[in-house]
């Protein structure tokens, strides 16, 4: 009988070979051992590539945080020459040099008056003309984009008095293809249990369903926990797999086009995708999948978000505005006169066809939902958005959190641009769709925005005060910005009160994201960066305070995980919370604060009080005194 090869070892194999003339007994044997030493040199050479991919992340990680410190650099020197030109103004308005009528040469009192009016030759002659023509086409950009967002707004109004939305098929009740259902996770021991209970409670027949957890964590506990929850619903009778790679590489996109080259995937017709906190309700399968019936053109129905700790501090209300705009205005304006959005990455059904057509799930990006619409809309495939159809999920309740994920939405877009110009360009698409694509996804929305919104209200406006010749009108700094906010809080009506502090924290934002699109245009380092969102494990608006107990007793720290070792939940303690310091947004504080006092010299009210407020929320955000803060 031959023998059988998961019993057989190497040392079996060397001890078989004969002592004369070191002969294979079997020549099964020696097919094994040749197959044996292939598979020991496969993963010598991927543990290398492995280490050699880790090394070039880190150069380019280091290439980053250099580039990232010459922007800080440029900040510090800008608010130093600011902080010496305000002392120097004062000096000068203390002397009465400032007065604006033409000084005569034996008027100059010492060599300090003289500098002073040559300071002024130069400001006029020199640097205020590039400020009035930077002012001036970051103003126009500002235009353009409100422009933009006010005809969405008019959009989605004209949704709402014509309701239109998508309609499900007729005897769409009757119609139950194979669906498969995947959660990617990964070290998120908060929510893995309750993502799992909600998946495996869809109402869906068994036998049309299979779930598969894509779990991704490198800490062998919360593999553990993970394995152990998908077996206990395993055992009442629910169709689901638990997966794990051990080679993690290509983040959440490698990770599903893992799952997806299974051999039994092919026996379905669609996938749902979940992120690790989100709960849909039973019914989710029902109002999404019949819209696939008798619509082969159709590749995604996207579903809406909704925030269980929407409520929880300033920092998740104000996200909640930018949110719920993105989905009652972008996504469904985009979806009924376009047929085209960025897919959100989760509470979304694929028909896998459009998958496959589209060239799968690729690992060249942190923003593989979008790449994979962008490719998607241009094979021809359509989109559909319900907005009536809500999800629960987390919103990030630390900036620290915030800032990483902002980080990751708006470097990614740029990565990707540069990547799908060319294929936009020659694409069969129509000429409409390549210039909406190109002007308005991915242009006015992702680049023009960040990039005006720093440039303008963080670097020009607070050097207007010390170069008055480029002053910026009361419209640009007031009126339509407060415009535009009232706009973004309408789908959100109840944030009413928080108008003024939502405008100032996006402009707040504007360095996180700016800084975040340079890094994605350019390829810098932290564009490849993929950071899992903090969660906190909340599955409704009325157990916030059961799952602060539930969290507080499963505090395990990294370093206890990583070691194996067992924690008494007795011996839990309360984690010490602390505050970061984030050096970008201290120095525009300072730099924002310097300008508002150079501006009462002027006695230029509104731009006072902008500034002032402002530079007060740059200090406080970057003191991390907004949101939760973050264990020690």
């Amino acid at each position: 009988m031959a023998p059988n090869p998961s019993n057989l070892s190497l040392v079996q194999f060397n001890c078989q070979i004969s002592e004369k003339g070191n002969k294979i007994k079997s020549t099964k044997q020696l097919t094994w051992l040749l197959v044996m030493r292939v598979h020991r040199l496969t993963c010598s050479v991927s543990n290398s590539i492995k280490i050699l991919k880790r090394q070039a992340f880190f150069k380019r990680r280091e290439e980053s945080a250099r580039k990232s410190g010459k922007i800080l650099t440029f900040l510090k020197i800008i608010f130093i020459l600011s902080f010496f030109t305000l002392l120097f103004e004062i000096y000068a308005h203390w002397k009465q040099w400032n007065l604006g009528h033409m000084i005569r040469p034996h008027e100059v009192t010492n060599i300090t008056h003289a500098v002073y009016l040559q300071w002024l030759s130069i400001r006029a002659g020199y640097i205020a003309p590039f400020i009035v023509y930077l002012s001036r086409f970051c103003i126009v950009l500002f235009l353009v984009q409100s422009i933009d967002r006010f005809v969405q707004c008019v959009g989605c109004f004209w949704i709402k008095c014509k309701r239109l939305k998508p309609v499900l098929p007729k005897n769409a009740s009757s119609y139950y293809p194979m669906v498969l259902v995947q959660i990617p996770m990964c070290n998120e021991q908060e929510v893995y249990e309750q993502s799992i209970s909600a998946a495996c409670n869809l109402d869906w027949p068994r036998d049309r369903l299979l779930i598969q957890v894509l779990d991704d964590s490198d800490i062998k506990p919360v593999q553990i926990l993970i394995r152990n929850e998908v077996s206990k619903w395993k055992q009442k009778g629910v169709n689901i797999i638990y997966r794990h790679r051990y080679f993690r590489t290509g983040y959440k996109a490698g990770n599903l086009s893992s799952a997806m080259a299974c051999d039994y995937v092919r026996d379905y017709e669609f996938v749902a995708l979940f992120d690790a906190d989100f709960t849909p309700n039973p019914d989710f399968l029902k109002q999404t999948v019949p819209h696939f019936k008798n619509n082969p053109q159709l590749g995604l129905v996207q579903a809406r978000w909704s925030f269980v700790n929407k409520d929880e501090n300033l920092l998740t209300r104000l996200q909640n505005i930018n949110l719920a705009f993105h989905f009652e205005v972008e996504q469904q304006v985009n979806g009924i006169f376009l047929n085209f959005f960025g897919f959100n990455g989760t509470a979304g059904v694929w028909r896998i066809k459009a998958l496959e057509d589209s060239g799968g799930w690729l690992e060249r990006t942190t923003v593989e939902d979008m790449d994979i619409a962008v490719r998607a809309h241009l094979k021809g495939w359509k989109f559909i958005f319900l907005n009536d159809v809500k999800v629960l999920c987390e919103v990030p309740e630390s900036y620290k959190a915030y800032k990483k994920q902002q980080h990751r939405w708006h470097s990614g877009p740029m990565q990707l641009f540069r990547l799908c110009l060319p294929s936009i360009i020659s694409s069969k698409i129509s000429a409409w769709k390549k210039i909406n694509l190109i002007f308005l996804f991915f242009l006015l929305r992702k680049l023009v925005l960040p990039f005006y919104s720093f440039t303008l209200f963080c670097i020009i406006l607070p050097l207007t005060m010390f170069i008055p010749e480029a002053e910026l009108p009361i419209w640009v700094i007031c009126y339509v910005p407060i415009s535009m906010s009232l706009l973004n809080i309408l789908p959100s009506p109840k944030s009413f009160p928080f108008v003024i502090p939502y405008l100032l924290f996006e402009n707040t934002m504007s360095v996180t994201k700016f800084n975040a699109m340079i890094s994605g245009l350019f390829q810098l380092g932290s564009s490849y960066e993929w950071v899992v969102t903090k969660k906190t494990g909340r599955s409704s608006d009325t157990d916030l305070l059961e799952t602060g107990k539930k969290a507080m007793k499963k505090s395990i720290s990294e370093s206890d995980i990583e070691l194996g070792g067992e924690v008494d939940e007795e011996e839990v303690k309360v984690r010490k919370k602390i505050n970061r310091m984030y050096k970008n947004e201290l120095v525009l504080a300072c730099l924002l604060l310097t300008a508002a006092a150079r501006s009462l010299l002027s006695a230029q009210g509104v731009h006072f009080y902008f500034l002032l407020f402002q530079g007060v929320s740059f200090l406080v955000v970057g003191l991390d005194l907004i949101g939760e803060q973050v264990g020690s």
